[in-house]
């Protein structure tokens, strides 16, 4: 059945993805960005210009409007949180916000993968009086943020929602964030890796995953926090060695290096494990794919970009 879809964000990484993906399906698509980034749908979509962040702006695009089901790939704070619930109270049928493992990432490791009930949202403080629309704290504020929206639309109750708690995603060369090109130039340029910890297994999944999930995601009927994560988690010294192999490099030393001032680490080494309990989604019906389906592949596609 044909269902009248909003997706903000949309034109960027795997957000372009589940777009693609729900017009594959017929669907009727809207994204809802500031403008700044092109995106390849032609007149296949509607476009509505707008600073997600401004809940005057957004009431005027979207005040009158109803969707079947809400994207939300710029839910970032509970500011934002706050202006989704007023703007799209009752005019819904399902609103999927886009998380992040990240947000696990402070609590005290189990000594097993991290379950959506680890982490108790409704128990979170919110506080509203933190400029978390301020860009200079954008990164400071992420995990924070993130774990604050989450609580936010679950403690107000008015929207039927799904938070995705993604793991890492690693894509080609749309991949903005620039963290497996990191490893790709360490391999090239015969680089030394600092690590802390071997053992430390962090999830991952394939971009085109992620969008899948999401898509899928807005088609059930379940709602509250559910993990999403390829099955086969690596460590950072794992993801290195893996590049070095997919690259055809010698597997040169590696320098171990204990370090606990930030900025020194490379990107996905953490001081313990950060992997996502899947079982809720597979329970429910999803099934992941494994990181050896695709790693190879997306390393391969960064190293071109390298070249």
């Amino acid at each position: 059945m044909t269902k009248n879809i909003l997706v903000i964000g949309g034109t960027r990484f795997f957000g372009k993805l589940l777009v693609q993906r729900l017009l594959l399906a017929g669907h009727r698509v809207t994204i809802a960005t500031r403008g700044y980034a092109p995106d390849p749908f032609g007149e296949r979509i509607t476009r509505v210009r707008v600073d997600r962040r401004n809940e005057s702006a957004m009431r005027a695009a979207f005040g009158n409007a109803r969707f079947d089901i809400v994207y939300d790939q710029m839910c970032y704070s509970p500011l934002d949180a706050a202006i989704s619930v007023r703007v799209f109270g009752g005019r819904v049928g399902r609103y999927v916000m886009a998380s992040t493992i990240d947000i696990y990432r402070e609590l005290a490791p189990p000594g097993r993968p991290f379950a959506e009930r680890d982490l108790n949202v409704h128990a979170q403080p919110i506080d509203v009086g933190y400029p978390w629309h301020d860009p200079a704290r954008a990164v400071e504020s992420y995990v924070c943020g993130k774990i604050q929206a989450e609580a936010y639309l679950y403690r107000d109750g008015s929207l039927p929602t799904v938070t995705v708690r993604l793991a890492h995603v690693l894509g080609g060369p749309d991949d903005f964030t620039g963290r497996l090109a990191h490893y790709v130039d360490l391999v090239r340029l015969r680089a030394a890796l600092p690590y802390s910890n071997v053992q430390a297994e962090v999830s991952f999944m394939q971009a085109k995953e992620a969008a899948n999930f999401l898509m899928w995601a807005g088609e059930q009927s379940f709602t509250g926090p559910v993990n999403a994560a390829a099955d086969g988690p690596l460590s950072a010294f794992a993801l290195h060695a893996r590049v070095a192999k997919a690259l055809d490099e010698d597997a040169f030393p590696r320098q171990a290096a204990q370090v606990a001032a930030p900025g020194v680490l490379s990107p996905f080494d953490f001081p313990s494990a950060l992997v996502l309990d899947t079982a809720r989604a597979k329970s429910l019906g999803y099934r992941f794919g494994h990181t050896n389906d695709w790693i190879d592949v997306v390393i391969r596609q960064h190293d071109l970009a390298y070249v």
